[in-house]
């Protein structure tokens, strides 16, 4: 990116510019230093924060620790792209065809959400310096385990006394069209792994071997069976899925030793991660006292139920939105996790973004329309936040 930049940045060049350089995870690809180039230019000071191999990038505008700073949150790095062989055009030539879309792995999620805000908070600030920050937080670690990406720029924030005020993430949240959704928060997820162990054994005499299968369908019968809740102001119902269970036992003559399983759980703020963890072990319990066998139960929880009631930062978006689109956006819980759970913990925390169709898909693609119509939205937020 040249020094001397345009009077406007294009949200949908930069894209496609983001969308050649191959970053899946954790592979930075040159996409942050594309970002850090521009942002540079423009006037924001920038830092690499990097952790382990990753690489995350933070960009302020304005005065350090000033009242009132604007945050953006976003991801550069990318899911494979799986047999590229299957894709329509190269998965990251970035290529724009003659109906203005932009092709390329990326493309929906969600370098066009990180183009599209950067474009925003670039063209603003030359136009109209305003009184207070803006701060871009874009992380390399989003499709990833989640480990040294905005947890990294957050903890290496609160070493540094930087702070926001409010945030938005521009992960995709609108299903069918432009503006029809924000999420104002997100269901806690967590996956529980069991191993029952029993004594192998012919399948002709059972009664000299310990089946760990009987007890393995009673197990997650019984966690599959649960109402968990029947939802909540502004959450779905609690969902538990079992999603593997297995053996690899290939003889129809033979009981294995061990058995094993995991169940996915979604859920909202009723619960939290250790709630849920101490039914699942009471539940565990039951059932090995009840065959007699030992039950091994590993739990991971990548995140916590959380909500931003709605208020003034929903507000601010939701009329900028509805400004720029003609759609009144529905605030919305659904979906899965994002880095959202991690930016409520420091200030309040919305998300909105593009229609998310052809996200982690062979042809993964956006019109070039609905990226300049996401910046249009962004600068009327950074427009209204800083007017008020």
């Amino acid at each position: 990116m040249p020094k001397d930049l345009p009077d406007r940045i294009d949200a949908a060049d930069l894209t496609a510019r983001l969308i050649r350089c191959p970053s899946v995870t954790p592979e930075e690809g040159g996409a942050l230093a594309l970002l850090q180039d521009l942002l540079e230019a423009a006037g924001f000071a920038c830092a690499r924060v990097d952790r382990g191999d990753v690489s995350n990038l933070f960009a302020r505008w304005g005065a350090k620790g000033h009242g009132r700073t604007f945050g953006f949150n976003g991801h550069t790095d990318v899911v494979p792209v799986g047999d590229a062989d299957a894709w329509s055009k190269p998965p990251f030539s970035g290529e724009v065809d003659a109906d203005g879309v932009i092709w390329g792995r990326g493309a929906t999620d969600m370098k066009s959400g990180v183009a599209a805000f950067a474009a925003a908070a670039v063209d603003f600030v030359r136009d109209t310096p305003p009184d207070g920050a803006i701060v871009l937080a874009i992380t390399g670690d989003e499709e990833g385990d989640a480990v040294d990406g905005t947890t990294a720029l957050l903890d290496w924030m609160e070493a540094q006394g930087e702070r926001m005020s409010v945030c938005i993430v521009g992960e995709p949240t609108c299903p069918n069209r432009m503006g029809e959704m924000i999420k104002i928060g997100r269901r806690g997820s967590m996956n529980a792994h069991f191993t029952i162990t029993g004594v192998q054994g012919h399948s002709a005499y059972p009664h000299r071997a310990r089946n760990p299968l009987p007890a393995m369908a009673r197990l997650m019968d019984r966690l599959a069976s649960h109402e968990l809740d029947q939802g909540t102001e502004h959450f779905d119902a609690s969902t538990l899925a079992v999603v593997t269970i297995d053996t690899g036992n290939p003889a129809t003559n033979v009981i294995p030793a061990r058995c094993r399983s995991a169940v996915n759980i979604r859920f909202n703020d009723i619960h939290t991660g250790a709630s849920l963890t101490d039914w699942l072990q009471q539940e565990t319990d039951r059932v090995a006292e009840e065959f007699g066998v030992g039950i091994d139960m590993q739990i991971k929880i990548s995140g916590e139920a959380f909500l931003t009631p709605p208020g003034p930062l929903s507000d601010l978006v939701s009329k900028a939105v509805e400004a720029e689109t003609g759609v009144v956006p529905e605030l919305s819980t659904t979906g899965g996790t994002s880095d959202a759970r991690f930016v409520k913990s420091h200030c309040p925390v919305v998300e909105f973004g593009l229609v998310g169709h052809f996200m982690h898909q062979v042809d993964e693609r956006v019109p070039s329309e609905q990226v300049h119509q996401l910046k249009g939205i962004y600068t009327r937020i950074l427009r209204n936040y800083f007017a008020a």
